[in-house]
């Protein structure tokens, strides 16, 4: 006869494995070193902290990133990167259009093997496993490999962390990163994010402006606002008819330009956002989708007041240049709030936080919907308030970091609960 055993069932949806020992600093000998981060490009700005700890812990670091397309794209932008290789890997989502090949794969090897790195360091999010880049690094002959991983590597890695995310606990991805730098020696005072803005993206933004005829508004000292409604999941996105409503709100209690940012493809949500504002603040409102490369978007964000924008890539850019930010926080996970930058972080807690899905499993987007356009509005009008009152006390740029909290929640950390272990 076969039954089920009648014993509770495990806290835990994967087996416990032992602890990591403890592990060996890289010493002056590791000069080379492989940075893996092959997602998108937020995840390669909440890395950049550690890649400077790393650079920084021993002289003559030479640091290579490999990234995807998305990441390359900030590797000019980024002071502590050396070099930049380029990958489309076959275990990562990659462009319906990607042509790519197992010759491709062979050539990345054989390209990795003549880099002569000394070690190599996987940074993934906790559901990403490290193993088949660590086998690519391992056939191509890179000594050190190190990573977090959930299951034993055996000889893949040949230094590793015990993977505690999400059942024991979570963890900002800065700190992530961090945390596993540090068990070789890889620490630094600075734990910013980075991101160098160049003066010739200053200069071609404000052409732009001139030519679309964006004027700064009566507060030339922080003088305009960006709205940013996009996001790659349907499940972060609130909706452009509030972004709308917002954008009426701020543009007729500032009298500054809104500046609506997004990709090409997103055009139609841009869109969607002025055909939702006031016939009387349309005036104010300026499509940049598809106008600007990412340099210009960074020296856009530089300067705002206040960025209000879904959870995506230019939080983090804010977060990385110390704009403040209004985050609208879809709970599908707890990782990936601003970090070091004066912000609020606006949600309603739901039951179903911590979905980790891209599309909303309970169809009521109920961690976004319950915030109102009214509370998204008085989030940004209080940190522009802010942020002129430290100018006018301090000089503007010199201090940019603030710590409130209420709720819908803000802080400069991942929002409550992110410390009470969910399984997805």
């Amino acid at each position: 006869m076969n039954a089920p055993l009648l014993i509770a069932q495990p806290t835990l949806a994967h087996a416990r494995v032992p602890d990591s020992p403890q592990l060996a600093h890289w010493g002056e000998d590791i000069k080379r070193i492989l940075c893996v981060r092959l997602d998108n490009l937020g995840d390669v700005l909440m890395t950049t902290p550690a890649l400077h700890a790393l650079r920084e812990s021993a002289p003559g670091r030479h640091i290579t990133l490999l990234a995807s397309r998305s990441g390359v794209a900030l590797a000019p932008f980024l002071d502590d990167v050396d070099d930049v290789i380029e990958y489309e890997a076959p275990w990562v989502a990659n462009p319906p259009t990607s042509a790519r090949s197992l010759t491709d794969d062979q050539r990345m090897q054989e390209r990795l093997r003549r880099g002569g790195f000394d070690a190599a360091v996987i940074f993934t999010v906790y559901s990403q496993s490290p193993l088949p880049a660590a086998m690519l690094c391992h056939l191509a002959g890179i000594p050190r490999r190190l990573a977090h991983c959930r299951e034993n590597p055996y000889a893949l890695l040949t230094e590793w962390l015990r993977e505690p995310e999400p059942q024991q606990r979570t963890r900002h991805e800065v700190e992530r990163q961090l945390d596993l730098v540090r068990q070789v020696g890889a620490e630094a005072p600075d734990t910013r994010m980075r991101f160098t803005v160049q003066e010739s993206d200053r200069r071609t933004l404000l052409e732009q402006f001139a030519a679309r005829g964006v004027h700064s508004g009566a507060n030339a000292d922080a003088p305009w606002i960006v709205l940013h409604p996009g996001a790659t999941a349907a499940s972060r996105r609130y909706p452009p008819e509030r972004f709308g409503q917002v954008a009426t709100r701020l543009a007729s209690e500032t009298g500054a330009p809104l500046l609506i940012t997004g990709s090409a493809s997103e055009r139609p949500l841009v869109d969607a956002v002025i055909a939702a504002a006031a016939p009387r603040v349309r005036a104010q409102l300026h499509d940049l989708s598809g106008a600007l490369t990412l340099g210009e978007l960074a020296a856009l964000i530089e300067r705002a007041s206040v960025l209000v924008s879904n959870n995506s890539g230019p939080v983090h850019l804010a977060s990385a240049l110390g704009t403040p930010v209004v985050d609208l926080y879809a709970l599908t996970n707890p990782q990936h709030t601003p970090w070091q930058t004066p912000n609020r972080v606006l949600f309603r807690d739901v039951e179903c936080r911590w979905c980790y899905r891209s599309v909303c499993p309970q169809h009521h987007h109920a961690c976004l919907l319950g915030v109102t356009p009214g509370e998204v509005v008085t989030a940004a009008l209080e940190l522009r308030a802010e942020a002129q009152s430290r100018a006018a006390s301090v000089g503007r740029g010199s201090c940019r970091s603030t710590d409130i909290q209420s709720n819908a929640h803000h802080s400069d950390a991942a929002p409550p609960l992110a410390d009470e272990p969910v399984a997805p």
